[in-house]
């Protein structure tokens, strides 16, 4: 009796066998062609060999994961506890790891989009700054003006606003110079313009500027602004400003320093006001 209740028992199994069988190859088969069209369009878009191993890992992971559980689930086992335990297994893993989730997830989107790419010299609203090393799944290797390496993580880099000095042909240069009130703004230009006309790497288009842009307590200050190709950019903004400061020397014209009035009064307390020189 025990032999032919279980002999019926496997024979009221078989269809389900069949149905579950059917779904595994299924399942095995659309799971490959997922990531193999995944691994194309990849391809396609260029991106980092490391960013599509990983990628590719989880896919596979969670793929099968799912797959399992359909089958068991079409045989009869119950799948309920299973499941609340990877889901509470899940959550405490990205609870532990939410700072690196969160940097995995701005290198995936860096990585992806490509604001940015090695050699390229940034900055970015998170106090990150210089030369591109490298692109790491978390961090971002940069090297700074003083030759410093600065690990950026890549979750608040990629959420920042990011400004990619390479990726421009030319840059504008603006710095701002004070004259005295006594001298002539007329021919304090005139100076400048000379000295920008003698520099050869600043570009004609757009022109360069000269004007008042502000007047202050204690000096007329004039902007100067021009363009230069970027690798100019530097040397350019450097030797400008110490040629126009020694052309207006030579023009007896004056760069005041900042000047304040002191009033003591009767009763002994002190008051004091910017100056004007004049």
């Amino acid at each position: 009796m025990g032999i032919e209740h279980f002999i019926d028992t496997i024979i009221l199994k078989v269809p389900t066998l069949i149905v579950a069988i059917v779904i595994l190859f299924i399942g095995i088969y659309l799971i490959r062609f997922t990531r193999s069209f995944v691994d194309r369009r990849f391809e396609r878009k260029n991106i980092d060999p490391s960013v599509r191993s990983f990628t590719s890992s989880i896919i596979k992971f969670t793929l099968y994961v799912l797959l399992i559980l359909t089958v068991a689930n079409t045989l009869g086992i119950q799948t309920t506890s299973f499941i609340a335990a990877l889901s509470a297994f899940g959550l405490a893993v990205g609870l532990a790891l939410q700072g690196s989730l969160s940097n995995f997830a701005g290198g995936v989107l860096i990585l992806m989009f490509r604001p940015f790419n090695v050699n390229d010299y940034i900055s970015s609203d998170n106090g990150a700054e210089g030369s591109v090393e490298s692109i790491d799944i978390l961090y971002t290797t940069l090297i700074n003006a003083d030759g410093i390496k600065v690990f950026s993580p890549n979750g608040p880099l990629a959420n920042s606003v990011i400004k990619n000095y390479s990726s421009i042909l030319s840059r504008r240069f603006q710095f701002v110079v004070g004259i005295s009130y006594d001298d002539n703004i007329k021919d304090a230009k005139d100076t400048i313009a000379a000295v920008i006309k003698q520099e050869a790497r600043i570009l004609g288009t757009p022109a360069p500027e000269i004007f008042v842009s502000d007047l202050a307590d204690s000096s007329v200050n004039l902007t100067i602004r021009g363009w230069v190709n970027k690798a100019d950019y530097w040397d350019t903004h450097n030797i400008l400003q110490e040629r126009i400061k020694i052309a207006l020397d030579e023009k007896g014209i004056s760069i005041p320093y900042p000047q304040t009035e002191m009033h003591i009064k009767s009763d002994g307390s002190i008051t004091t006001s910017p100056v004007k020189t004049s």
